[in-house]
């Protein structure tokens, strides 16, 4: 069971947002993650709890940020109700997309275990549903995902595989790159693995023909 803590940064000026401590595993019917994020004075900003089925799909989501609530899953697309910080009023969402995105590294990972690519995969494209901080609002984007290189890592553990993902943003033609191993993000922008405890577990197994 990966545990560890990445550090979170604001994209344009790298100003330090401030570090999430998460541990992540596969189970018999998936993957979960659970994480807390805190400012970087210390204080609780939030949290994450993700469940995926065995095929990468979302069947739970709670998000929580400046008292403000999101619970989702895959349901006729992706489905959510978010609640405000008072508790008295909730507003529901549907999209007809894939999965659910946001800051933290475990939508990247989720978003791998969806569709297990391989480096000879074209580049494939997604529609997901991103919760924006602080107050997790709702936004649809389309990306393009595509592996572009897999190597192999000698450790004391073994071989660790570590997939370098380019990652599109369809409406503005932004790239950028993400390296992942097994179910842990090395570095993408906005986050790095700033410490962990034991390795990632291996990653979703590959389609077979």
């Amino acid at each position: 069971m990966p545990r560890g803590r990445y550090s979170l940064h604001d994209l344009h000026d790298h100003t330090p947002l401030g570090e999430e401590h998460f541990h992540c595993a596969p189970g018999p019917s998936g993957w979960r993650y659970v994480s807390q994020t805190t400012s970087p004075s210390g204080d609780h900003l939030g949290s994450v709890d993700l469940a995926l089925d065995e095929l990468g799909r979302p069947i739970r989501l709670e998000l929580h940020s400046a008292s403000w609530q999101i619970r989702g899953a895959a349901l006729e697309g992706v489905t959510w109700v978010r609640t405000d910080p008072t508790g008295a009023h909730a507003t529901e969402g549907n999209v007809r997309a894939h999965a659910f995105s946001g800051t933290s590294p475990a939508f990247l990972i989720a978003l791998t275990r969806l569709l297990r690519l391989t480096p000879d995969s074209p580049e494939t494209r997604v529609r997901v549903v991103t919760f924006t901080d602080p107050v997790l609002a709702p936004r649809t984007d389309d990306q393009s995902w595509a592996l572009v290189n897999s190597e192999a890592h000698a450790t004391d553990n073994g071989p660790l595989i570590v997939d370098e993902y380019q990652v599109s943003a369809l409406d503005t033609g932004e790239r950028h790159t993400v390296h992942i191993a097994g179910d842990v993000v090395l570095a993408a922008p906005g986050i790095e693995l700033e410490h962990l405890e034991t390795p990632p577990s291996p990653r979703a197994p590959r389609p077979t023909d």
